[in-house]
């Protein structure tokens, strides 16, 4: 929620966030088609990976930390002081998880993050089956997947904890959107009580169509469920909302734009998005940006911890400016093809 002044005018310049998102790795071990990691040359865990020093420092920064992110377009589990990181920042009583692709989960790992204080953990499925699923997921093993879920919620039983909260994670698009309802069933057969499913994150359409993003600009374009009305997709999440009803999952589906659903306005005099107010993208470089919904580090770049430090960045001169736009009919471009902004992600 964007703070107000004493006036009760949303104010650009707000107190230090609650929350922040870190890009702990910028390497991966796959290659989704829906990541840029797939469009730009690979990271090695060394030279793509946040030095601990750097994360104690941003945390340190933030006095008032409670919810930590530890990802970005990397695969966190690849991050050498993962373990590290959460058990500094859980220490400080602060809520810390991160979103993986599940590849790397093994019984082992599972039990060390639960035992360094890991809060929550999202795994990203995005298919019922191993041909949709490694269609999407370069790289990945679909079976492999599904048993190191199944293990981690039986390392959670068997360690007598609730915590981390699991969620899986299913990136709705039209090549993979008919198995959303058998998804459903799959999660309550792995044991994993919430399910949560998002649109594609931009449309990248501020780029360039023959830039270095028009690969994934034209992937957009084909695939997000946002581009164009599909009854087709309405109909499937009314079956995967009755199938998670029957089966007691905890079900969330982005919204679809459509003829009959009217766009969601922003009210005068507030924001069009309130992330640059409650939270902040740091990438595995010391980059800070509004969000991790723009996807790329060259792209709205608001300071660098190299050159300075979080709180100057935050209270700096780039950030008023892009609150200040957000506050406008006119938002930053980059926030134009943004389906957070537009309220469909």
């Amino acid at each position: 929620m964007a703070s107000t002044c004493g006036s009760g005018k949303v104010s650009v310049s707000p107190a230090l966030p609650a929350a922040l998102q870190v890009e702990v790795t910028g390497a991966c071990n796959l290659r989704c088609r829906m990541c840029l990691v797939r469009y730009r040359p690979a990271l090695s865990k060394t030279e793509g990976s946040l030095s601990f020093k750097r994360f104690a420092e941003l945390v340190d920064a933030v006095p008032g930390l409670q919810v930590l992110t530890l990802q970005g377009l990397g695969e966190p589990l690849l991050a050498p002081d993962l373990l590290r990181m959460i058990e500094y920042a859980s220490s400080r009583g602060i809520d810390t998880g991160f979103n993986t692709n599940g590849s790397l989960l093994i019984p082992e790992r599972a039990e060390a993050l639960i035992r360094a204080g890991l809060a929550w953990l999202h795994v990203s499925l995005d298919g019922a089956t191993a041909a949709t699923y490694e269609s999407i997921r370069d790289g990945g093993a679909f079976d492999r997947v599904c048993e190191n879920l199944r293990s981690l919620i039986a390392v959670k039983r068997r360690l007598g904890t609730s915590r981390p909260r699991v969620e899986m994670v299913f990136v709705a698009m039209r090549r993979n959107v008919a198995e959303l309802p058998e998804l459903v069933r799959l999660a309550a057969g792995l044991g994993v009580a919430r399910l949560h499913v998002q649109n594609l994150s931009h449309s990248f359409s501020d780029t360039d169509p023959a830039g270095a993003y028009g690969e994934i600009r034209a992937f957009a374009e084909g695939e997000a469920l946002w581009q164009r009305p599909d009854p087709v997709a309405e109909q499937l999440f009314a079956e995967a909302r009755a199938a998670a009803r029957d089966l007691g999952i905890e079900l969330r589906l982005p919204r679809l734009e459509a003829p009959h659903i009217p766009p969601l306005e922003r009210k005068a005099g507030t924001p069009g998005c309130t992330w640059p107010w409650d939270s902040a993208y740091v990438t595995h470089d010391g980059k800070v940006q509004p969000c991790c919904m723009i996807m790329g580090s060259d792209r709205s770049v608001l300071g660098d911890l190299a050159e300075e430090d979080f709180a100057s960045i935050w209270s700096g001169q780039a950030y008023r400016d892009f609150r200040e736009a957000l506050l406008t009919d006119e938002p930053p471009d980059v926030c134009r093809g943004c389906s957070l902004y537009r309220r469909v992600f």
